[in-house]
This record gives structure tokens, C-alpha cells and sequence, in this order.
């Protein structure tokens, strides 16, 4: 049985209930709850104590006042069927020791958990009622060992001052303390197999503190060097009201974020949403002239990142540039990935969440969340046959499936998802029509974040993302075929080549201008009526000539490595066929590495990253080019972070002969660069490549790789 507790419900009926997600209609019932137990054992010495812990939406646990971390573990979910319960939640496994917490010592375990009830951010889930979770052992120096759980011998109390996720109320006293009530969950609560994130106080002048000797007002501004994914604490000491207002953004000038907090006595409050800052301001007012003290703390939080893989070279503003996608990367790194800490969207951006995955492989070597995130994934996909938002996305799933095993060998991790992908291939399947393309999906988003002509490629019509979605499901055929292969389905493999073979031939006959020797994005054929809603626009009849329907082309090896070369070489110098993102931009450069172009274009191509780099190095800036002119870029988006992936890629010529890296070849390139070196995290310790221009590279293989000829 799982030990859930929350509020009672005859003293807070209005407190039990919450809507599943911020997306759907509904009251959240926002609600701060705090529940204590003091374990005594005498005196008897605790060793360490092991436990999980849970809450819904989100909590903060202490020991002895101390901080531990926060949870739970994202569910992840989609822009779709919010007003569907998920089919499980997490729980976070924690092992505390006495240099932690010295009260162990004295065979004392005193813990504090702050639980949050109501989705504030979209990434945030529900399950639809509050509640908290602890249950594990104490383990003492002499052998011994005692369960411990959250029941009915904590105490519970509502804290009112927390009004909503940005105002705090001190006036309004926390209620007194009541005997929790048990709570049986709607769904499971799973372990989650990734550890919690780490947090860390980011210095601030004079530590952040702000002491009014005299008068009524104080000011302060915080310019941080770079972007970070923060959570806010704020402490004040007074006898008196004070009122403090913290603002924040990314950039100077903009407020993207506010707290409203009113102190009456010495207290904390503890945001509990994270936000994105890059700038912080502190306004302080009170009423009369007596002292108090107020200080701020911006608490930096990712995913544990112990290792940090680099890539130097000669060309300093080459070198800022992976600095900053690294940078951006660690902090779109929680217990999900996200796109950035300031848009905070769901697991379903798995456009994102592919090359952040491919950023970490070569960065931080940690793949854990990605492989995470593939399960999470997984079940949206079950829950909901194969369907999912973003309908390329849904695809790119299978991409990220296939390198996630490649890079760590882990056969089970196919084994595990099957099921999904073969869900997803049927839903696929359903789209094509009588001219073998993808005629009938929801919708053709995402391509790029761009506006061509005033029309959106976030869900483009036909004509600028028919090919496009066509290239994403050519690729899943050929990756899933790969995938049936590695486990052994033969008779699967083989209905996966032959869809793809038969996907090809339709869109050679129906998408290709053999004159210009291009890809157009779609047909002009008029989308029925009624498939028309926001995200299916009705289709235009001018045809277009676009980069992208190219590049994926060339990046799923549509012709021979020949063919595939001149298409790269014939559209990345063409203005008129216009601009590509930073996400579209890797898979151009992944298919320039594929086509054997790299010392061609591969710096020609990172050139783009460092004009706006050397402009603002706060964070990366989610594109190179406004789709409208008052849209923000932020300046955190991780899938803009491709140069961390590409770069070392194309030093190294990495190849991965068995999944792994049980055998592998590299061919080390400077690039044309005066030197260039790059790391790669592996399962058995780091690679190391050095080359300098025109010389021997050297290479530092740990034991364990095979390292072939092949090239």
C-alpha cells in the first residue's frame, strides 16, 4: 500500500480537489501544505536513512530545516487529452546521511515537506487531488533498521500565506497543525530510475541582502552573466509589514515573471515554480522607519551534471558558442527535458528533446532522462494509439529511440517501447492515401518557426509541410526497420523497408521537380473541410521551394551519398529558397556530416551561432530569425544548442560501428582550424581527440572500445 496523505477533507473540503492540468479548464484550488514528523530513537545512532518520497504537483522536503530537494519527477504529457488522467506518477528515491544531516547522529530524523496542490506551468500534472508521499527505512549504526511513512502521526497544516503561485500573504496566519488524512491514489506511483535535480545558491552583491537601517524603501537590481532555471527564496527579518516585490526576466528590460510578498514577522517564503533569469529586482516597502533585513536567493536547479565534456579550438568565438549551448543545455535539464525554463512545455516537444539528447551525449555523457523520457513518451503514445500533438514529433520519437540505444547498447530499451512504435506506425499508416503520400494527418506541425508569406510553419498547410511530414515517416520506416532488425523481427524489419521503399517511389513521382533538381514542400491540392480546424489550415495554391524538405532529403539518405551531396551544395548557398532555425539547422549540419561534407560546411554553417552569441552570451536565443516582428525570443532554448553536438561530432568523425560504443571508428578533422580538440563521454570513460591543421591527430581511447579501420 502507498502511504499518501493530504489535508483532511471535513476541516478543507475546498482543499482536496484540482484540475489535472493549467491547459484545461477548471479551478486548481491552489493550495501550500506543510507536514512535519520528528522521528526519536532514543539516541540510537542513524546510519542513513532511504526513502521516496512524492507529491501532488509539486514539494520541497527538508531535514532538520535543512534543504534536500524538490519533486516529484515530471510525468511529461502532451498539448493533447490534458483532461485525461496519466497512467502513473513518481516518486523520487533519496538516500540521506548524517553529514547531511548531523540529527542522525543523535538518532534523531526531523523532516519538513512543502506540498503544493494546482499545475502552475505546463509541463506540470496532476492527479487531479492533493497529497503526499514518504515512505522508506532507517538504517542504525548497529545493524538495525525501521520502516518509516507519511500516515496519520505527521502533522498537516494549510499555509494561507500562500495565496497564489506569485503572492504570499504573511498576514494571513498558517492554521494550526491537524491530523493528516489518508489518501488512496487514483493511479501508481512509480520509482523514478533518475535521480532528483541538484540546486545551488548563484552569488549575488553583498550575498543578496538588503538591510534598511532607516527610511521606508529600498531598490535593488541583479544582473546575472548568464541565464539560469532558478527557483526564488526570499527571507525577510521584521517586527513590522513589509512589502517586497521580485521581478525577473532574461534580458534587461523585461519583466517576465513578478512576486507580490507581504511579511508581517521573520519568515521564508519558498517559490515553488521554477522560472528563467537572467536579470532580478528587489523592491522593499514598508510603512514605517524601523530596520529589517531582506534577502534574496536565486537557486539554480538541474539535473546532476558531475561530468563536463568539452570541445576547444583555436577560433575563440567558436569555443563561446559550445560554452553557451552547454550552458543552455544543463538548465533545460530538470526531471524532464525542457525546450527552455521559461516556456517550461511538455514532454511532447520531442523535436527539442532529440537534440538535447544528442547535445548530452557529448557533453555530459548522462542519458538517463533521455531514456526516461523515451518511456514517458512511450505511454502517451499507448494511451492515446499512437496519436500525439506535434505530428513530426510523434515521429522524431523513433529517431531518438533508435540513437538513445545506439549510444548506450541497451537492447531493452527497444524491447520495451515495440509496442509503442508499432502504434505509432499504424496511426501513420491510416494517413497515407491512394497517391502514397501522408494525405490525411491532424495536421503538419511542427516544421519550423518561421512565417513565410504570413502563414505559421508551426502547422503549416499542405503545401509548406506535406514533404516535410513525408521525410519525417520515409525516416521512422528506415529507423524502424533498423529497430525490428536489432531485436530479431525479421517479418517486421522487412513491412518496414517495404513501406518506405513504397513512401520513396510517392514522393519521388508526386513531390520531386526533376527540372531544378528540388524538392517542393506539398501539393496544392485542397484540404477537405472537413479536416480544416487552427492546426489544419486549408491549403494555398502557390507551390514552394523550400530548404527544408530538402535538407531531410539529404539527412535520411533519400538518393546515393552522390546525389544527396549535390542537393546539400545546391541549397545551402541559395538565399531564394530562405531561412532555417537553429532546430531545423541540425539536420542540416547532421546531414552534412552524414554526406561526407563536414570540412566543407560544418564551420561555414556554426558561423550563424556567433554574431547573436557575442551579441547577448546571457543564453542561446530560440532563432536566428523573429517569425513577426514583436515576437521574444527567449534566451534558454536548448534545441538552438546543436553546435555542442555537431561540433565535437565533426572533429572526431565519430562513427558507431556497434551499439555502445563496443566498436567504433573515428577519422579526427581540424576543420581547416588552426587546432581543435574534442571529449566524448562513453560507457567506458572518456575519448580524446586532438588534431592541429595539417598534422597527426592523436587520440585517447579507453580500454573496452574497439577501434576499427573502417572509416
Amino acid at each position: 500500500m502507498e502511504h499518501w496523505i493530504w489535508l483532511p477533507a471535513e476541516k478543507y473540503p475546498d482543499r482536496q480537489k484540482t484540475k489535472l492540468s493549467c491547459m484545461i479548464d477548471g479551478e486548481s484550488n491552489y493550495s501550500v501544505a506543510e507536514f512535519r514528523r520528528e522521528y526519536d530513537f532514543g539516541g540510537r545512532e542513524i546510519a542513513r536513512a532511504h526513502f521516496r518520497v512524492s507529491g501532488d504537483t509539486a514539494f520541497i522536503l527538508f531535514a532538520d530545516g535543512a534543504f534536500l530537494f524538490r519533486g516529484p519527477a515530471g510525468v511529461g504529457g502532451d498539448f493533447l487529452y490534458n483532461e485525461v488522467l496519466r497512467p502513473e506518477f513518481y516518486a523520487t528515491d533519496y538516500e540521506l546521511t548524517g553529514e547531511a544531516c548531523p540529527a542522525l547522529r543523535q538518532g534523531v530524523l526531523p523532516l519538513t515537506a512543502l506540498v503544493r496542490m494546482g499545475s502552475v506551468r505546463i509541463c506540470e500534472y496532476s492527479r487531479g487531488e492533493g497529497g503526499f508521499l514518504l515512505e522508506g527505512k532507517v538504517y542504525f549504526a548497529d545493524g538495525g533498521e525501521e520502516e518509516i511513512f507519511s500516515d496519520e502521526t505527521w502533522s498537516a497544516r494549510l499555509l494561507t500565506a500562500y495565496d497564489t503561485p506569485c503572492e504570499y500573504h504573511g498576514e494571513n496566519a498558517a492554521d494550526a497543525p491537524v491530523v493528516p488524512e489518508k489518501k488512496i491514489p487514483p493511479v501508481a506511483t512509480v520509482t523514478a530510475p533518475i535521480p532528483p535535480c541538484e540546486e545551488h545558491t548563484l552569488p549575488l552583491a553583498d550575498g543578496g541582502i538588503i538591510r534598511i537601517a532607516e527610511g521606508k524603501n529600498a531598490e535593488r537590481a541583479y544582473s546575472l552573466e548568464r541565464t539560469y532555471a532558478c527557483y526564488i527564496k526570499v527571507s525577510v527579518k521584521t517586527a513590522f509589514p513589509v512589502r517586497v516585490n521580485v521581478t525577473g526576466s532574461e534580458l534587461p528590460g523585461n519583466c517576465d515573471w513578478s512576486y507580490e510578498l507581504n511579511f508581517t514577522q521573520d519568515a521564508v517564503f519558498y517559490g515553488m515554480e521554477l522560472q528563467s533569469v537572467g536579470e532580478a529586482r528587489v523592491t522593499v516597502e514598508k510603512e514605517t522607519d524601523a530596520p529589517c533585513e531582506v534577502r534574496l536567493e536565486l537557486r539554480a536547479s538541474h539535473y546532476p551534471a558531475p561530468l563536463r565534456a568539452k570541445t576547444v579550438t583555436s577560433d575563440e568565438a567558436l569555443n563561446a558558442v559550445t560554452e553557451i549551448c552547454a550552458h543552455s543545455l544543463k538548465y533545460c535539464r530538470q526531471t524532464i527535458h525542457l525546450d527552455s525554463p521559461r516556456h517550461c512545455e511538455p514532454l511532447a516537444c520531442t523535436g527539442d528533446y532529440y537534440i538535447e539528447t544528442l547535445m548530452t551525449a557529448f557533453t555530459f555523457g548522462d542519458l538517463r532522462l533521455a531514456e526516461f523520457d523515451l518511456h514517458r513518451t512511450a505511454n502517451l503514445l499507448r494511451q492515446h494509439d499512437g496519436e500525439m500533438f506535434h505530428t513530426t514529433y510523434s515521429l522524431i520519437w523513433v529517431l531518438m529511440l533508435w540513437d538513445v540505444y545506439r549510444l548506450t547498447g541497451k537492447t531493452e530499451l527497444l524491447r520495451q517501447n515495440a509496442d509503442a512504435l508499432a502504434m505509432l506506425l499504424r496511426r501513420f499508416a491510416g494517413y497515407v492515401g491512394e497517391n502514397g503520400l501522408v494525405e490525411t494527418p491532424p495536421n503538419y506541425m511542427f516544421i519550423d518557426w518561421l512565417n513565410p508569406d504570413g502563414i505559421n510553419l508551426h502547422h503549416p498547410p499542405k503545401a509548406l509541410g506535406q514533404t516535410c511530414m513525408c521525410m519525417f515517416y520515409f525516416g521512422a520506416l528506415k529507423t524502424a526497420a533498423q529497430i525490428y532488425a536489432a531485436l530479431g523481427e525479421t517479418e517486421n524489419a522487412a513491412a518496414a523497408k517495404e513501406k518506405s521503399a513504397a513512401l520513396r517511389e510517392a514522393v519521388l513521382q508526386n513531390l520531386w521537380d526533376a527540372q531544378r533538381g528540388l524538392f517542393f514542400e506539398g501539393l496544392n491540392t485542397p484540404t477537405p473541410e472537413k479536416m480544416i480546424y487552427h492546426y489544419m489550415p486549408q491549403n494555398v495554391e502557390k507551390r514552394y521551394y523550400r530548404k527544408h524538405a530538402n535538407i531531410l532529403a539529404a539527412y535520411f539518405g533519400f538518393f546515393d551519398e552522390e546525389e544527396n551531396r549535390a542537393l546539400l551544395r545546391r541549397i545551402i548557398d541559395d538565399d531564394a529558397l530562405g531561412e532555417v532555425q537553429p532546430y531545423f539547422q541540425h539536420f542540416l549540419l547532421d546531414a552534412v556530416y552524414r554526406c561526407g561534407l563536414r570540412e566543407e560546411y560544418t564551420l561555414k554553417l556554426l558561423d550563424q551561432w556567433i554574431a547573436p552569441v557575442a551579441e547577448c552570451p546571457k543564453g542561446l536565443p530560440e532563432g536566428f530569425y523573429k517569425p513577426t516582428p514583436d515576437y521574444s525570443f527567449d534566451r534558454s532554448h536548448a534545441w538552438a544548442g546543436t553546435p555542442a553536438y555537431a561540433l565535437p561530432l565533426a572533429i572526431s568523425g565519430l562513427k558507431m560501428i556497434e551499439p555502445g560504443f563496443r566498436k567504433i571508428s573515428l577519422s579526427p578533422s581540424s576543420l581547416g582550424l588552426e587546432s581543435a580538440s574534442a571529449e566524448i563521454p562513453t560507457p567506458y570513460g572518456m575519448i580524446r581527440v586532438f588534431v592541429k591543421k595539417d598534422d597527426t591527430a592523436e587520440i585517447e581511447v579507453p580500454e573496452g572500445i574497439d577501434i576499427s579501420n573502417e572509416k
